[in-house]
């Protein structure tokens, strides 16, 4: 009877302490799932993390709701991408009352200038480019560390095998691009979310809609993209997993090109799908890529 009741005394305290573990990890929240990837890549075991904009989701159309505004109140940490990509952010956290800190993960960034129906704006896709992404990672690492200073060597390790993950990553996503031949890196995406990876692997991306999917796109512009396309030969155009496919369909029948399959620009995917990683999504996206271009 005695071991018995020792046992079980020594199973609750276990599971006590597992709770206190459990209670006592530090809240984040990030406002889209690929940067709620890049938090929790550097926070481990020690950060809860919450996207507020979950897979597959678009945040540049997202409606926050009043659970949202709640958990933003329960936050220790708040992540966001900057550059003008949560447009609702703001608001959210002025309804919100939190008191956490908001680290802005694009701090660093050199950010493109793209023009957006007529008007001059940062390009906010950032994460696009590996090298940024590691700026990112800077970020997190630093906000955590001032927000959680005893967990300073978790953080500092967790980014920097995080960190050499991506060097290796962006050596990878080079090695693949130099695969497709010069004069056939064009093609053609929803919306114009590719301008980093562009201008960091020399492929050239022309998108019938703007920066933000909520931009609207002309029967004008759609002719002068099919002409676009019939002029330079340009062999495929892409789906996106966030966007409608009608439109960049129409253009595919129209113009010739073919449909070289789905980016993932602005979302993950759930753990079911090719892309619940950072890294996972930029593997498929070349190898999307290198197979629609080099065929």
């Amino acid at each position: 009877m005695l071991t018995r009741r020792i046992a079980l005394t020594a199973a609750a305290l276990l599971l006590s302490q597992g709770a206190a573990s459990a209670q006592e990890r530090l809240k984040a929240v990030a406002t889209f799932s690929i940067l709620a990837d890049f938090v929790k890549n550097v926070g481990g075991d020690r950060v809860e993390v919450h996207a507020l904009v979950g897979p597959n989701a678009d945040a540049h159309v997202y409606q926050p709701s009043p659970a949202d505004a709640k958990t933003l109140a329960g936050a220790k940490v708040i992540f966001t991408n900057g550059l003008g990509f949560e447009g609702w952010i703001a608001r959210l956290i002025k309804a919100s009352g939190t008191r956490a800190p908001m680290i802005v993960a694009t701090k660093g960034v050199m950010p493109r200038r793209m023009d957006e129906e007529g008007h001059a704006q940062a390009d906010p896709h950032a994460w696009q480019s590996v090298p940024n992404a590691k700026t990112y990672v800077a970020n997190i690492r630093d906000g955590l560390i001032a927000v959680d200073p005893d967990a300073s060597a978790t953080y500092e390790a967790n980014a920097s095998a995080y960190l050499a993950k991506l060097d290796a990553l962006d050596s990878e996503v080079r090695a693949a691009v130099e695969k497709i031949p010069v004069d056939r890196r064009r093609i053609i995406t929803t919306h114009d979310a590719f301008g980093y990876f562009a201008a960091a692997y020399e492929v050239a991306f022309i998108a019938p809609q703007g920066v933000s999917t909520e931009s609207e796109i002309s029967a004008k512009d759609v002719a002068k993209i099919i002409t676009q396309i019939r002029k330079q030969k340009i062999p495929a155009v892409f789906l996106e997993n966030i966007t409608d496919d009608r439109l960049l369909k129409r253009i595919g029948a129209e113009s010739g090109a073919r449909i070289g399959g789905t980016l993932y620009s602005d979302a993950l995917t759930d753990e079911k799908g090719s892309a619940p990683t950072y890294i996972d999504m930029m593997r498929h996206n070349v190898k999307q890529l290198v197979e629609a271009l080099t065929s």
